[in-house]
């Protein structure tokens, strides 16, 4: 595995999305509940998190919950929620620690109230934190992100304020749940499933995929650096030719 020593300070991707796949299985393996998986993911995500701010990322987004996950056993979501307000409550002191902002994008306003609150909260604690920046993806969906987006733009055009001819793809990413971030240039995704699963479908465009077959609860900042060392040995060329590059 790889150490922070061997990683290239000056390309380190400023953004990396992670999709945490896997604690079920995890769980399972163990002989354990689903929420016992989740439990134990805390750990990855506090390393995670702390390896990335030590590695120079300046947004780090987690796909902690989407829309589709809503339509698990009550019990269980019942459980996520209470867990995420345990967590967030529990971590906030070291986010504010590490000068580490934290900000949430998704349908919010669908999460229990007291996981409003805490993350409302916790939000207005960390504003100010320079170092990096967590992004918590709730209740997401890529599909909802652009249905809200055009919804958006077509309430300015009939408004007056925008003609149809002026929508440009800066436009679009202006109205989309991260606008005024750089789009991922690394996800990471675990547990070997090959898919994106309705996350961040604009802003993943261009970016570069690092699958690993470890599940998420066993995910530490040693495997962060594994990913950041493979991102950092890809040519990313959007487009042109490796001899375009070259001359450029």
């Amino acid at each position: 595995m790889a150490v922070r020593s061997e990683i290239d300070s000056q390309k380190v991707p400023a953004h990396v999305a992670i999709i945490m796949d896997g604690n079920g299985r995890w769980a399972k393996q163990k002989g354990g509940l689903r929420i016992f998986g989740h439990q134990s993911a805390i750990t990855a995500v506090r390393e995670t998190v702390e390896g990335a701010a030590e590695a120079g990322i300046q947004y780090l987004t987690l796909y902690a919950f989407s829309t589709e996950n809503w339509a698990r056993p009550a019990h269980e979501v019942m459980a996520l929620m209470q867990l995420l307000v345990h967590t967030i409550r529990k971590e906030t002191p070291t986010l504010l620690k590490n000068s580490i902002r934290l900000q949430a994008i998704g349908q919010i306003s669908n999460l229990p109230a007291s996981c409003q609150k805490e993350l409302a909260e916790a939000m207005e604690l960390t504003k100010h934190g320079a170092r990096m920046t967590l992004v918590l993806a709730l209740s997401y969906s890529g599909r909802w992100d652009l249905t809200q987006a055009a919804q958006r733009v077509a309430a300015e055009v009939a408004a007056g304020r925008l003609q149809p001819e002026q929508i440009t793809e800066n436009t679009v990413a202006g109205f989309l749940s991260t606008a005024g971030i750089p789009d991922p240039e690394l996800l990471i995704r675990t547990s070997g499933e090959q898919r994106i699963s309705n996350f961040l479908l604009w802003q993943l465009a261009y970016t570069e995929l690092f699958i690993t077959d470890l599940l998420w609860p066993d995910f530490r900042r040693e495997h962060l650096y594994d990913a950041l060392r493979a991102y950092q040995q890809r040519e990313r060329r959007f487009g042109k030719t490796s001899e375009q590059l070259t001359v450029s």
